[in-house]
């Protein structure tokens, strides 16, 4: 399993996804080496250079680093994805 290498604050972009996806995200960062007092969840993140921002998928997270700020915006290269996997119920798995 790879780990998240990062210092300070694990931007997480969360646009109204439903709850069980959002606590599955969090739960998989931990498991990824993230620290939950680390992540916050926004819709608008104030990312600096280096910083990690994930995007959440319903059927991955996609982890990215910051390689440039323009106007209150952001780019940033991914990094690797998180993949989330569900049940026949379509509940998340825990699969790590």
């Amino acid at each position: 399993m790879e780990k998240i290498e990062y210092e300070g604050t694990v931007w997480v972009l969360n646009y109204n996804n439903p709850q069980p996806l959002v606590d599955h995200t969090l739960l998989m960062l931990e498991k990824h080496g993230v620290k939950r007092e680390d992540i916050v969840l926004t819709e608008t993140p104030n990312a600096k250079v280096g910083s990690i921002v994930v995007e959440i998928w319903p059927y991955e997270l996609v982890v990215g680093r910051v390689r440039t700020t323009r106007n209150d915006s952001f780019i940033s290269g991914t990094e690797f994805t998180i993949e989330l996997k569900l049940d026949e119920n379509g509940n998340y798995l825990d699969y790590l």
